[in-house]
């Protein structure tokens, strides 16, 4: 007998899903194996302080049964982190005054929250504290910003960090990481995909230094391990602080870590080695087993978790049942984020638990006001729809 995709998905279900079962994240235990993937939400007033309607956003989502909730990417310093308009920081009283409704509000609906730190470097579209961005070298980045959050024309050229600004970024990631603590997030997650400063550091064609953190890959990965060293030196060993990565970009889609599996080796322990509790590897909207495949055949998501033994989130493409319980069965990631899934389904867990359908992505959630992650809104605006 042929099966119909929407029965045959609904079979998947009805067997016991492996996203369903608890997992921890050092300290931090989680009811599932679900998070939700930070979006960008660009939702507050230009003043960087989360509003009301964030609380309400995250809150649907703990409700929905999610066991994982990470942030927007949020600001970390008053000097060159800033990537948008209208996206929240946290650096002052009030900011991490409103994050904490954010947190209170999630805990009550029983998840877990935890806030994303980044630093735009050279990808910044708006800076209300500079003119100018930096990044680890004075190298225009590709192709333009991104008009659904607020840019227009090419990316400016950034001014190469000085061992000043490098301090800075740093030591914002650091205090802000004990803001989140304060305002009651159950860990952080450094930003380091997507071609944002750290993976600007990372790339090969953008770092073009010829100090220490430039040159093979195992200069390229200072910044990130030293913001992680910094970060883990303020909050201590039993704070939860993951890290972001990914191969590709908002704005390439086709970077790939030159150095293949070997290069992924080095990254990998560099950051397992400066603190990170799980590594969050990103794939740009695409499908996932493209973009996490490496020139050896292994996923990154399995390597990540050989090299390292910490618990790793896959990205890309997840909303699809069968292919999530694959991913997990098959032990190429510990834990799946959802972004296009949970703007479709803000319960989505609760389906897979019921055996409710789960349709596909809604592609009118991109309507006029609606954002989402920065590359699945870079892969519906500029690349075309590829799910």
């Amino acid at each position: 007998m042929t099966l119909t995709a929407a029965t045959h998905q609904t079979e998947v279900q009805a067997q016991v899903h492996p996203v369903l079962s608890a997992v921890r994240i050092g300290p931090l235990s989680l009811a599932n194996r679900v998070a939700v993937a930070p979006m960008s939400r660009v939702s507050t007033s230009g003043d960087g302080v989360p509003t009301a309607e964030m609380s309400a956003y995250y809150e649907r989502f703990a409700a929905g049964g999610f066991g994982l909730l990470i942030t927007e990417g949020t600001y970390t310093d008053h000097a060159f982190s800033q990537a948008y308009p209208n996206q929240p920081a946290i650096v002052t009283a009030e900011q991490v005054d409103s994050w904490r409704a954010v947190t209170d509000a999630v805990h009550a609906a029983g998840g877990r929250i935890v806030l994303q730190l980044m630093h735009a470097g050279a990808l910044s579209q708006h800076n209300h504290h500079r003119d100018s961005t930096i990044g680890p070298s004075s190298v225009r980045p590709l192709r333009e910003k991104m008009a659904p959050y607020g840019g227009t024309g090419p990316f400016a050229v950034p001014v190469a960090a000085t061992q000043g600004d490098i301090d800075e970024a740093v030591g914002g990631f650091a205090t802000s990481a004990v803001l989140a603590r304060e305002a009651g997030f159950d860990g952080v997650e450094v930003h380091g995909a997507n071609g944002y400063l750290i993976d600007q550091f990372l790339t090969t064609y953008t770092n073009l230094r010829t100090d220490s953190y430039g040159g093979d890959v195992h200069g390229r990965v200072r910044l990130a391990t030293q913001v992680l060293l910094a970060i883990r030196a303020e909050v201590g060993p039993d704070y939860p602080v993951g890290i972001r990565l990914s191969q590709t970009k908002v704005n390439d889609l086709d970077y790939r870590w030159p150095g293949g599996h070997g290069e992924a080796e080095v990254i990998f322990r560099a950051v397992a080695d400066a603190g990170a509790s799980y590594l969050h590897l990103a794939s740009e909207g695409r499908d996932w087993l493209e973009t996490a495949t490496l020139d050896s055949g292994e996923t990154v998501t399995r390597l990540a978790r050989t090299v390292t033994g910490l618990p790793v989130i896959a990205n890309g493409g997840m909303h699809d049942v069968e292919r999530a319980a694959s991913v997990l069965r098959d032990g190429h990631a510990d834990l799946i984020a959802l972004a296009r899934g949970a703007l479709t389904h803000a319960d989505w867990p609760r389906r897979v638990a019921s055996g409710t359908a789960v349709e596909a992505f809604d592609r009118t959630v991109f309507g006029a006001g609606v954002t989402l992650t920065d590359q699945a809104e870079w892969e519906a605006g500029r690349a075309g729809d590829r799910s």
